[in-house]
């Protein structure tokens, strides 16, 4: 797999399709014309259900990575279930927070093998994983990666479309021009994507002000993550419902999306 020369060439060099974007509503589907619930988010490494719920949701996602990279973030790390309890999976890259996001680069590939290896030792025996694993050895083991977002980025556009079947388009806030800040930033970028309707995540209510949105006219929504269903997880009890996508898909594989959002009208 080819990467980038440069961590500059990283942050600028995105295709630019939104153009050629057109709404779509519920997982991807045609929506009203005039309406786009748009989702914005920095991409994590292999992100729990909950992160493929707002996708889910939405009729464009956003990803959010030439905003500050954050240490002993979800950015570079997940969790997976053990026999005795979870255990992180990290991707070394520094500590430095003096960089973008998309500006992270992967020195020490000895990760790939030791993330391989515990996936393997913990879900082996799960009654999906072998539908799963010839593509995870591939992004294990036969490619080498050099930059945080273009590898979180890849593992969740491909989970997302080609195991849990969502159909929402993916773009990257790198493609377009923004000028402002902080929340300013945000509100620029969802002009520039004709949003009508802003999906969040919960914790962003500590610091987004409801009325910037009033008065640009964008519909403000907060996803609630509460009453997932359990499943038939290994290493249970207890059940853990905040570790990585990879954990929902081994155990219960195309049932997957029932799990995330299908529960909810019984689809």
């Amino acid at each position: 797999m080819s990467t980038p020369a440069s961590s500059h060439d990283d942050c600028v060099n995105v295709t630019k399709t939104h153009d050629e974007a057109r709404p779509r509503g519920e997982g991807g589907l045609a929506a009203p014309c005039g309406r786009r619930k748009v989702g914005v988010i920095q991409s994590n490494y292999i992100p729990w259900k909950g992160y493929f719920d707002i996708i889910h949701s939405v009729d464009m996602f956003v990803f959010y990575d030439d905003v500050q990279y954050t240490k002993n973030d979800w950015r570079n790390r997940n969790l997976i279930k053990t026999p005795n309890g979870t255990e992180w999976l990290t991707i070394p890259v520094g500590k430095s927070e003096q960089r973008l996001i998309c500006e992270v680069r992967i020195e020490d590939q000895q990760w790939r093998a030791k993330h391989w290896k515990a996936i393997q030792l913990h879900y082996r025996r799960a009654r999906y994983f072998k539908q799963y694993s010839d593509f995870f050895e591939n992004v294990y083991l036969r490619t080498e990666w050099s930059n945080l977002s273009v590898l979180n980025q890849f593992l969740i556009k491909t989970i997302a479309t080609d195991f849990l079947g969502i159909r929402t388009e993916f773009v990257d806030s790198r493609q377009f021009q923004l000028g402002e800040k902080k929340l300013g930033r945000l509100i620029e970028l969802l002009r520039k994507v004709q949003a009508t309707e802003y999906l969040s995540g919960p914790s962003a209510k500590a610091y987004i002000e409801d009325g910037v949105f009033e008065r640009e006219g964008v519909g403000l929504e907060y996803k609630e993550y509460g009453n997932y269903p359990a499943y038939d997880q290994l290493f249970s009890p207890p059940f853990i419902h905040e570790v990585s996508i990879v954990d929902l898909l081994f155990n219960v594989g195309p049932e997957a999306p029932w799990y995330i959002w299908g529960y909810r009208n019984g689809s």
